[in-house]
Parts: C-alpha cells; sequence; structure tokens
C-alpha cells in the first residue's frame, strides 16, 4: 500500500520543473501583452498625430483663403494689411464661428523655437482695438498649432506691376497687397512618424485685393 502511494506522488525536482514552466508561461505571456499595449499605444499616438495634422491643415486652409483686404494699420497714407516673410505672416480674416465674437481679427502665423523643434503658433485678436505700437493685447489668443517640426518655411505668390503671375518668394514687399497664393512647407522631426503633405493655399480674392501688384519679388 505505501509503495503505491510513493508511485502516485511527484519528487521535488518534478515540481521546481513544473513552477520553472509555470513561470516561463506567465512571462511569455506578459512580455505578448505589455507589447501589444505598447503597440496599440504607439498606434494611437500616430492616428492621433495623423488627426492634427489634417486638423491644423483644414484649419489654415479656412483661415488664409479668407484673408481680407482690410488694413489693421497705417502710417501716413499708407496702410498695411498683409505682412509675410519665411517664419511669419499677419493678416485680417474672419474666425469660425465658435472661436469669434463676431468681426474681423487680425491674426499671426508664426514659426516659433520650441522644446523639442520648432512650433507653428496662432494668434488672434479683434481688429478693432489692435495696435502695433502696443504689446500684448488683452483680448489677444494664442494657441501652439503643431509641434516636433523640423523646419518650415512660408512662401507667396502674387502678380507683377504688368499683371503677370511671379515666381515664389519668402518675403512679401507690398505690405498694401495681398498675394495670390500662400504656401507653407514644414518637414516634420522623424520622431513624429508623419509627413506634413504640400500645401498651396490660394486666396478668395476680390476688387479690394487686386489693387497694384507687389513691389519687390523678383520673377
Amino acid at each position: 500500500m505505501r509503495a503505491s502511494l510513493r508511485q502516485c506522488g511527484f519528487s521535488l525536482l518534478e515540481v521546481m520543473l513544473a513552477i520553472l514552466l509555470l513561470g516561463l508561461l506567465i512571462a511569455g505571456a506578459y512580455s505578448g501583452i505589455t507589447a501589444a499595449r505598447h503597440s496599440m499605444k504607439s498606434g494611437e499616438a500616430l492616428i492621433e498625430r495623423v488627426d492634427k495634422v489634417r486638423t491644423v491643415q483644414e484649419f489654415l486652409r479656412r483661415q488664409v483663403s479668407r484673408i481680407l483686404p482690410f488694413p489693421y494699420a497705417q502710417e501716413g497714407t499708407k496702410v498695411e494689411i498683409f505682412q509675410g516673410n519665411g517664419k511669419f505672416m499677419r493678416f485680417v480674416a474672419p474666425m469660425p464661428g465658435y472661436l469669434s465674437r463676431g468681426g474681423a481679427y487680425v491674426q499671426t502665423l508664426e514659426l516659433t523655437s520650441g522644446n523639442d523643434g520648432m512650433q507653428l503658433v496662432f494668434t488672434s485678436t479683434l481688429l478693432n482695438g489692435f495696435s502695433k505700437d502696443k504689446g500684448k493685447a488683452s483680448e489677444e489668443s494664442t494657441v501652439v498649432l503643431l509641434d516636433r517640426i523640423e523646419e518650415g518655411t512660408f512662401r507667396y505668390r502674387g502678380l507683377n506691376q504688368q499683371g503677370d503671375l511671379m515666381n515664389w518668394g519668402e518675403s512679401w514687399k507690398d505690405p498694401s497687397t495681398t498675394p495670390l497664393l500662400v504656401s507653407l512647407d514644414l518637414r516634420l522631426m522623424n520622431g513624429a512618424q508623419v509627413q506634413w503633405p504640400e500645401m498651396t493655399i490660394p486666396l478668395m480674392m476680390d476688387v479690394g485685393a487686386r489693387r497694384s501688384g507687389p513691389v519687390g519679388l523678383s520673377r
């Protein structure tokens, strides 16, 4: 009877091997779950980044295409309705209804240095009461639209004095007129895992914006 009981049991070595195998199975399962969670988070982050880039592009197209030939500054008889260089733009345009109190807004887009690459920063201020001579207006709103930018440039295209379409330039020389086309070329940092699609925005021009052609842009 005692011999039969000994034959039905497990040795200490067998128990240790079983525990070791169980531990390996649990470790493998945990590693798989951890990898799956990491992959899921990475996928969600990539989807979020793609959605953000798309949203920013839609917002920029809406705002830039609706630029108005309204002066936001005046010195003597010279008015300023548009300012632009490779890293900065200032113009007047309406804001979306959910962000607006009504009326036109002075808006800026600027590429500035951030903690991780460059940032695309957007500011808006009601045209009524805006002054370039003052510091930051109390009603000014500032938003970082996009970050982790490695390099970026604004470019402009308009008509010369003869009415011919000119080449792209990174500086808009005549602040009393608006360009016909604006482009924003961005290269996002490698870690962003997203590319910035080519972006050229035609302005919805009217008679007021088609005064004399821009001065100083070479063909």
